[in-house]
C-alpha cells in the first residue's frame, strides 16, 4: 500500500447540477467530462497530495444532490474531516437551498469539520450571484469560501490543496481526536476515522477566511 502521513475524508454535498463531480474529476483525472450525468448515491476518488514534503491523501466522496438519495448521503457525513458545499453562481435557486444543506451538517457532521462554501461555474457569463453574496454567507456561517470553474481549471486545485493543508494543521494541533490515517480505503471502512460526537463552538472557525477571489488562479 502507498505510504502517506495522512488520510482525510473530504465530501461534496449540494444541489443536483451545481459541479460536485466535474470539481472532482477535474482534480483528480485532469478531466472535464461534457454532460455528465447526475451521481446515483454516492461515488468516491482518491488523490495523494504533497504538503510540507509528506504525503496526504485525499479520499474525496461525490455525492447525489437529489432528494431520493438524500437518506444514502446523510451517512457519509458523519466521519467526514471536510465538507465541500457547492452552489452554482449562475442559478439563484441553488443558493436559496444552502440554509437547508447547512442544516444537514449540523445534524449530521461532527462539530469539527471543516465546511468550505464553493460558488462553482465561474466560466458562465450568466452569473446571478455575485462574489460577494457567497463571502458574506460562508462569513455568517464559519466557513472558507472560494469561487471555481472546474471547466477551465479556475481554483479547483487551490481548493483541495488548501484543504489538505488546513485539515494536516488541525490535526498536527490536536484538533482532532487522533491520528487521521486508516489502513484499509474501502468503502465499508472509512469510518474508522474519529471525530467528536460533541457541538461545541468553533474558535478555529470564528470567520471567514477568504482562499482566493473569482479572478486567483
Amino acid at each position: 500500500m502507498e505510504d502517506y502521513k495522512f488520510l482525510f475524508k473530504v465530501v461534496l454535498i449540494g444541489n443536483a447540477g451545481v459541479g460536485k463531480t466535474c470539481l472532482v474529476r477535474r482534480f483528480t483525472q485532469g478531466l472535464f467530462p461534457p454532460g455528465q450525468g447526475a451521481t446515483i448515491g454516492v461515488d468516491f476518488m482518491i488523490k495523494t497530495v504533497e504538503i510540507d514534503g509528506e504525503k496526504i491523501k485525499l479520499q474525496i466522496w461525490d455525492t447525489a444532490g437529489q432528494e431520493r438519495f438524500r437518506s444514502i448521503t446523510q451517512s457519509y457525513y458523519r466521519s467526514a474531516h471536510a465538507l465541500i458545499l457547492v452552489y452554482d453562481i449562475s442559478s439563484q435557486p441553488t443558493f436559496d437551498c444552502l440554509p437547508d444543506w447547512l442544516r444537514e451538517i449540523e445534524q449530521y457532521a461532527s462539530c469539527k469539520v471543516l465546511r468550505v462554501l464553493v460558488g462553482n461555474k465561474t466560466d458562465r457569463e450568466d452569473r446571478e450571484l455575485p462574489t460577494h453574496v457567497g463571502e458574506e454567507f460562508a462569513h455568517r456561517h464559519n466557513m472558507y469560501f472560494i469561487e471555481t470553474s472546474a471547466k477551465e481549471a479556475d481554483n479547483v486545485e487551490k481548493l483541495f490543496i488548501e484543504i489538505a493543508k488546513e485539515l494536516t494543521q488541525l490535526v498536527r494541533s490536536g484538533h482532532f481526536d487522533k491520528d487521521s490515517k486508516v489502513g484499509d480505503l474501502s468503502p465499508q471502512d472509512v469510518s474508522n476515522v474519529t471525530l467528536p460526537p460533541t457541538r461545541e463552538p468553533r474558535s478555529e472557525f470564528a470567520c471567514c477566511s477568504r482562499w482566493i477571489s473569482s479572478s486567483t488562479t
